[in-house]
């Protein structure tokens, strides 16, 4: 087994292990892979190893390695800031989409998706913190938000992401992640029904788990330091 497989095992060891520990079910929680900067043969080799879901950051990257790729069957996340000119393309060749923020582009993400291809699921990026250089929408802009949603054919609504601050301390982490579970629940209560938590990465992973994420998105802890 090579080294990339075996942290990939690690990984979902820690993630069985963190569940377990607050009485999850293991297999409530995905795994995403964030391959970012990574070359085909690493995506390549992390899929062989059973790995079906990775996201990226970056279009322009990710243009170049899902072609290439077209044999495997991965579902691809798009985790990366949306921008306007860049919607449809986004629309064409992703599965997910992890950092919706406004109703401007979702309503050209729903348009510009195929006919031909499911809805596009769709997860709204919260900045729960303010921070000026995440992107997301305050808690106050959510209802609104959801509400035009449900008039789009081609967006299937699932749920929230968020990111901590990168100095966040454990507590503070655990503190916005339960943030992020009561507002879904929140809005579950009045009335729409999203099933996915998107937060957790490799450097707080557990909190996340702990605290009901049902999708983490893990990197480093995968694919080694990036150089």
């Amino acid at each position: 087994m090579g080294k990339l497989q075996q942290r990939l095992s690690q990984v979902q060891a820690q993630i069985r292990g963190f569940a377990l520990s607050c009485d999850r079910d293991p297999t409530e929680i995905r795994l995403i892979a964030v391959s970012k900067t990574r070359p085909v043969s690493d995506i390549r080799e992390a899929w062989k190893a059973g790995q079906e879901a990775f996201a990226e950051n970056y279009l322009q990257d990710a243009l170049q390695k899902i072609p290439v790729l077209q044999d495997c069957d991965i579902e691809w996340h798009f985790i990366g800031r949306i921008q306007s000119n860049k919607t449809r393309t986004i629309a064409e060749n992703f599965s997910w989409v992890h950092t919706l923020a406004s109703f401007k582009h979702a309503r050209r993400l729903s348009a510009q998706r195929a006919e031909s291809l499911p809805p596009l699921n769709v997860c709204i990026q919260m900045n729960l913190t303010g921070e000026q250089s995440k992107g997301g929408i305050a808690e106050k802009e959510l209802r609104p938000l959801l509400e035009k949603l449900a008039d789009l054919p081609h967006l299937h609504l699932r749920g929230l992401m968020t990111m901590p601050p990168a100095a966040a301390s454990i507590s503070q982490q655990h503190q916005l992640f339960a943030q992020l579970r009561r507002l879904r629940d929140d809005m579950n209560q009045q009335g729409h029904a999203l099933d996915t938590l998107s937060m957790g990465m490799s450097g707080d992973m557990q909190a996340a788990i702990c605290e009901g994420a049902t999708m983490v998105r893990i990197g480093t802890a995968i694919f080694g330091s990036r150089t």
